[in-house]
């Protein structure tokens, strides 16, 4: 392909993420208005409009701490409230920007891994702009979708490297390259530690034919990379005392029991959000793709080639293993699609090309028909599904977090301390002194998770005045004990939203609630 019909095909794929983006959007807001479709997005907000305004890394102003997971993510929305950008579009922007670039590399990756399969790339790059998980992520104001295209661009800048002459000095750069994707593909998600070694541990092993070359690539990941993650680590030393985020081990410890159902229980619990989708559809060709793959390359190289496919799978054992927590569409594990989809897509279009050629026999005619057919009619319509779903997650944050966080800005005084389980909306609008029973802002918390006396003797310390939950969340903190530990609050206020109303609750301390 000349460069001149890349760049058509990568304004293609810019033209028609933006217009899924901005699809979306427009539904939500003929749904009800615009907003995120859950409020760890506003986590995100608050953290990048506090970077941008103060100068700090805080979730309430001027007060450090370390509750973004992504500071890759919070660096480019601190950059749009330095433009005076409106919040969503340009987080919307930012989504459409990394999807776009996942259909690009997507579809070079593609035609690296299949070299030779007509259009593979052009299927791949188009199958990925329309996957709804995908589209929902890029408008979600979460780093979700930064985090899959940095998989895809440092899965494809890997695969460069099995080109067999390249000079030293282009092993170099190339290492440069790889070695800087993949310290910002940890900087938007501290898994992405995985794929990195997953990459290093199957791609060196692939070059040792020439010792030189590799040395140099070597050297070139080694030192970017390491140039790259020194303020990323330095950061989480400052505002947390760990080298990575502790929001991931207050998710950790906040959902361990789950752990008690057994690893395959949880793997089906990951997995099943990621079916739900035409990405199903792609399942033979995956198969079909990995057959080929593994038939096409050499055996020195074989490891390497199935790294996307391997990733997918890991990034859902992981969860599975460590924080199995399936809700919100499986956001956690939506970076595990766009390589799939990849290998998938390449095995369909084998499969598709190879029975085309086949034309006399009849089966072999009405399997392509029907594979081809059904990807055709899936990934637009579960495309144009996504887009309701997203309006009416949406239109649940609107209805309870956001709803609360304004009735707490207008009715409580900013000098009475908070007690939130969502935090997001309350620190986006609210912007004041919280205790986050999370533990995402306030790591305290974590050790007190299922210790109900401890968790009320710690609100009584702080002189917590206010405390803002959904039922299931105080059935959570208070583990059955209502009635001796909670009496001591009173409802003061519902948001009566669509997913079941979000209460606030105001201490009284003679356990006596006024009628």
């Amino acid at each position: 392909m000349s460069l001149t019909d890349l760049r058509r095909r990568d304004a293609f794929f810019a033209l028609l993420a933006l217009i899924g983006t901005l699809g979306y959007l427009l539904t939500a807001q003929l749904s009800g208005g615009l907003g995120f479709p859950l409020d760890d997005a506003w986590i995100h907000q608050t953290y990048g409009r506090n970077l941008a305004q103060t100068g700090t890394w805080s979730f309430v102003a001027g007060m450090p701490s370390g509750g973004s997971t992504s500071p890759l993510y919070t660096l480019l929305l601190a950059l749009g409230y330095g433009l005076n950008m409106p919040y969503v579009w340009w987080s919307a922007l930012l989504g459409a920007a990394a999807l776009a670039l996942t259909a690009m590399f997507g579809a070079r990756l593609a035609e690296r891994l299949f070299n030779g399969v007509r259009n593979v790339g052009w299927w791949t790059g188009v199958a990925l702009c329309l996957t709804w998980h995908l589209l929902w992520s890029a408008v979600s104001g979460m780093e979700t979708a930064l985090f899959a295209a940095l998989v895809i661009i440092a899965c494809e800048a890997a695969s460069r490297q099995l080109q067999t002459d390249l000079s030293a000095r282009a092993r170099l750069l190339g290492g440069v390259a790889l070695g800087v994707v993949c310290a910002a593909l940890i900087a938007a998600r501290p898994e992405g530690m995985l794929l990195a070694g997953m990459i290093g541990v199957t791609l060196l092993p692939a070059l040792s034919h020439d010792r030189r070359n590799a040395a140099a690539w070597l050297i070139g990941v080694l030192v970017s990379s390491s140039l790259c993650l020194v303020p990323y680590f330095l950061l989480n030393l400052s505002v947390s005392g760990s080298l990575l985020p502790n929001t991931f081990s207050a998710k950790q410890a906040q959902f361990a029991p789950l752990l008690a159902r057994g690893f395959l229980v949880n793997f089906l619990e990951m997995l099943t959000p990621l079916l739900a989708g035409a990405q199903i559809a792609l399942s033979a060709g995956a198969l079909f793709g990995a057959a080929w793959l593994w038939r096409r390359h050499e055996p020195i190289q074989r490891a390497f080639v199935f790294v996307p496919l391997i990733w997918s799978l890991a990034l859902i054992v992981l969860y599975a293993l460590r924080l199995p927590a399936n809700y919100q569409h499986g956001r956690y594990v939506i970076p595990a699609l766009p390589t799939f989809i990849v290998v998938g897509v390449g095995g369909t279009v084998i499969i598709s090309q190879t029975f085309a050629a086949q034309r006399r026999k009849r089966l072999a005619r009405l399997a392509t028909r029907s594979l081809v057919t059904l990807c055709f009619v899936l990934f637009p319509l579960f495309a144009l599904v996504g887009a309701s779903v997203f309006a009416e997650d949406v239109q649940m944050i609107n209805t309870e977090m956001v709803a609360a966080a304004h009735w707490l800005r207008e009715n409580v005084p900013p000098e009475e301390l908070l007690a939130v389980h969502d935090i997001g909306a309350v620190g986006f609008f609210a912007n004041r002194p919280i205790l986050d029973v999370a533990g995402l802002v306030t790591p305290e918390v974590v050790p007190l998770f299922y210790q109900p006396e401890a968790l009320y003797a710690l609100m009584r310390e702080r002189n917590v005045r206010w405390l803002m939950v959904m039922p299931d969340q105080w059935t959570w903190l208070w583990q059955g004990q209502v009635q001796t530990l909670g009496r001591y609050f009173c409802r003061v206020y519902d948001t009566q939203g669509r997913m079941g109303g979000t209460h606030i609750y105001r201490f009284e301390p003679s356990g006596k609630c006024p009628v």
